[in-house]
């Protein structure tokens, strides 16, 4: 069933990183594949005009300890945005299941509870070949991750301001 109805307004938010402050949270657990999309994040910041002085990387032991950080972030208004990034690899345990489902669901109490974006760019894979994958130069989740803190910040100025 299609319908022909059009909204009255629309609003979206953009990827121009002008004068928006951006902090990483980078988990070292599984580094060889975290500095991988530290670098994509990097590229994506310098692609989209954020400035270098308004970017703080915040390294982390492993991704449980992510949401922390990018709390402690916020609360000390150090940022517009925060980029969360990490590599859980399943194993033969049931640790990759807290890991990954605790992660995500602090990153989005954090998220839901300070107003700021916060961004899961955590990768949650099956094996090193899925994360080597999504850490490459082709398909870098860390770049990706970047360009939505992006546009959620601008997208929430937006709303905030009243304006599409």
């Amino acid at each position: 069933m299609s319908t022909n109805f059009r909204a009255a307004s629309s609003v979206a938010g953009d990827v121009d990183g002008s004068g928006v402050r951006v902090g990483i949270v980078c988990g070292r657990f599984n580094d060889h594949i975290t500095t991988r999309l530290l670098e994509g994040a990097g590229n994506a910041l310098a692609v989209h005009g954020v400035a270098e002085a308004d970017v703080t990387v915040v390294w982390v032991p492993g991704a449980y300890e992510i949401p922390m950080a990018a709390k402690s972030l916020i609360a000390n208004g150090h940022v517009d945005a925060v980029v969360c990034l990490g590599a859980v690899i399943r194993g033969e345990t049931s640790h990759y299941d807290f890991v990954a489902g605790e992660c995500a669901r602090g990153i989005q109490d954090v998220q839901l509870s300070t107003g700021v974006p916060v961004v899961f760019g955590v990768l949650t894979t099956e094996n090193l070949e899925q994360a080597l994958a999504r850490s490459s130069e082709e398909d870098n989740k860390g770049e990706e991750s970047v360009k939505t803190a992006l546009e959620m910040v601008n997208l929430l100025r937006k709303l905030s301001a009243g304006r599409s």
